[in-house]
């Protein structure tokens, strides 16, 4: 090493970067007499052949004939872009400015084999914990009436004097809750229900009635020994007047509904409810709460039609391992209707503000609170850049299936753009539906809704974009089904994290799994809070498991 050392202490030698084009297109040999100093016949030193070299003439001459070659060819190519950084550096010329690039260059490889000793997002044990199921804690469906409702029963259900009419109003989930409570306001008043009228959607057009979506039979047969289900009025009754109440008050309780309505049905034989939405008390007596369970979740089976076309698109999901499906809030009525903005761009958000504007009725969130006010408080859908974010920070692996439900997204495709490029299995019922399969739901919305809530139910896991009758009734109906995987996105704590650029993504991922620790299905008292519904947390009236090994 000293005399290497010495030798360019003597005399500099100047090392070139050609680029790797030329040093392909010379042939070995070639290469081999640039790389390496011809051999003489002489037994000089290795020192001596330097010597003789630097005073030969032609030396000279072959020197600034590459050192004018080198500069043309800087012209003509950025030389450090192509080779950043020589193999082969001069030991002897090495300058401060090379030596730092050198050593950024090598502190980076350097990083970049430390993570790979890191656990990535496609890590086969983070895979695993994203497709992971919650704890059920030994829970298991039980609807055990009293003896006294058995008793009652048996009377109830021979009477033919009573009757209640309702009319349900809404989309199919919204319509769903409203026939769960009709069931019960009926048991309440022991009288027998007329199959329930559903209302024609003003927003959807969809005029289907109760059988269309419905297995009419099933519902009958399962909810016997409860309520009789007729399909119309009998003719003793049918030329009966029947009393109207139109103004039903919120979360009223049974001794309300027998107070207010029995003695006009026993009466007058028939009684016409309206607008049960949310009318009905969420705490009730435990057997009416069992009810409440048994319509929601076995009495309200989807018609056979329905239920074929959503188990097969089921199966072609599950063909391929597990999936999971996303509940999409991001149609334009959504946007119009919580006072949200869709962040597409500009044109997008003053589109949404021009329909509110035009129909302020459509506005259900609060009118007093800004867009700003309401995104931080919770209020809003997630769109598709934060839903992709929460899915990679909670571990969703690139290679997920995805079925997302819900109408066409304001922008279209665009919108969900964010979405299918992080994740690009994404399909929804057109895509994995032959086009016959889907022809004779055609303009069926209420049709379309249901064979998304069946696909959605039979996910590995589940996440809504924003709150709604839909994700309730999926909450509740895998919660049932054993506490399948459900993903409850912490939206008012978690949207702050999201608006913090700076924050490295190993950080923020792992603020957000804390924060959705204990929101991803796991067994939650009802009664742990006021006003919960039983069709969403059937714990503990509709589920029970051994107390003696598990608790919540």
């Amino acid at each position: 090493m000293a005399k290497s050392k010495n030798v360019c202490n003597a005399k500099k030698l100047s090392y070139i970067s050609v680029p790797s084009q030329i040093i392909n297109s010379l042939s070995s040999s070639s290469l081999q007499s640039l790389l390496v100093s011809p051999k003489r016949n002489n037994t000089n030193s290795f020192f001596s052949v330097y010597k003789h070299s630097c005073r030969s003439p032609r030396v000279w001459l072959f020197a600034l004939f590459l050192f004018g070659l080198v500069g043309m060819l800087r012209l003509g190519w950025n030389i450090d872009t192509l080779i950043p950084f020589s193999p082969y550096p001069n030991p002897c010329l090495q300058t401060q400015s090379n030596t730092d690039n050198v050593a950024q260059k090598h502190d980076a490889l350097v990083a970049n084999a430390n993570n790979l000793g890191q656990p990535s997002r496609d890590s086969p044990s983070e895979i695993a914990e994203f497709w992971k199921q919650p704890d059920g804690m030994g829970y298991r469906p039980c609807l055990d009436f009293s003896a006294e409702y058995r008793r009652t029963s048996e009377v109830m259900v021979k009477d033919r004097s009573k009757y209640l009419l309702v009319v349900v109003s809404g989309g199919i989930s919204q319509q769903r809750n409203q026939i769960v409570d009709a069931v019960v306001i009926a048991r309440i008043l022991g009288a027998a229900l007329v199959v329930p009228i559903l209302q024609v959607n003003v927003i959807w057009g969809d005029e289907s009635e109760f059988s269309d979506i419905f297995d009419l039979a099933h519902f009958k047969s399962v909810l016997a020994n409860d309520v009789r289900i007729v399909s119309s009025l009998p003719s003793t009754h049918v030329m009966t007047r029947p009393v109207e109440e139109k103004r039903t008050p919120l979360h009223v309780s049974p001794q309300w509904i027998r107070s207010r309505y029995l003695k006009r049905i026993n009466r007058d034989g028939v009684l016409l409810l309206r607008g049960l939405d949310s009318r009905l008390s969420k705490d009730l007596p435990s057997d009416l709460q069992k009810l409440r369970c048994k319509v929601a979740f076995q009495a309200l089976k989807f018609a056979p039609s329905i239920l074929e076309l959503g188990n097969k698109l089921a199966q072609r999901m599950q063909s391929k391992g597990p999936y999971l499906a996303l509940h999409l809030r991001m149609e334009k009525d959504v946007w119009v209707r919580t006072g949200c903005l869709p962040g597409l761009s500009k044109e997008y958000d003053e589109l949404i503000q021009s329909e509110r504007r035009r129909r302020p009725e459509l506005l259900t969130a609060r009118s007093n609170m800004t867009f700003h006010e309401r995104k931080l408080a919770g209020l809003c859908p997630l769109n598709a850049i934060e839903v992709t974010r929460l899915l990679k920070a909670l571990g969703a692996p690139k290679t997920a299936k995805i079925y997302w439900a819900g109408g066409q997204p304001l922008g279209g495709k665009e919108a969900l753009s964010p979405l299918t490029k992080e994740f690009p299995h994404v399909y929804n019922k057109d895509d994995l539906a032959l086009p016959e399969e889907l022809e004779p739901f055609a303009k069926k919305a209420s049709f379309m809704a249901a064979i998304d809530y069946i696909v959605s139910e039979k996910s590995d896991v589940f996440m809504p974009s924003h709150g709604g009758n839909m994700g309730h009734a999926i909450q509740g109906h895998r919660a049932f089904s054993g506490h399948k995987k459900y993903i409850t996105p912490n939206k008012r704590h978690m949207l702050p994290y999201f608006l913090n650029s700076s924050m490295p993504e190993a950080e923020f991922n792992r603020i957000i799994k804390e924060l959705h620790h204990e929101s991803l299905g796991q067994p939650e008292l009802r009664t742990s809070k006021v006003g919960r519904d039983v069709t969403k947390y059937p714990v503990p009236e509709c589920m029970c498991n051994d107390a003696h090994s598990h608790s919540i």
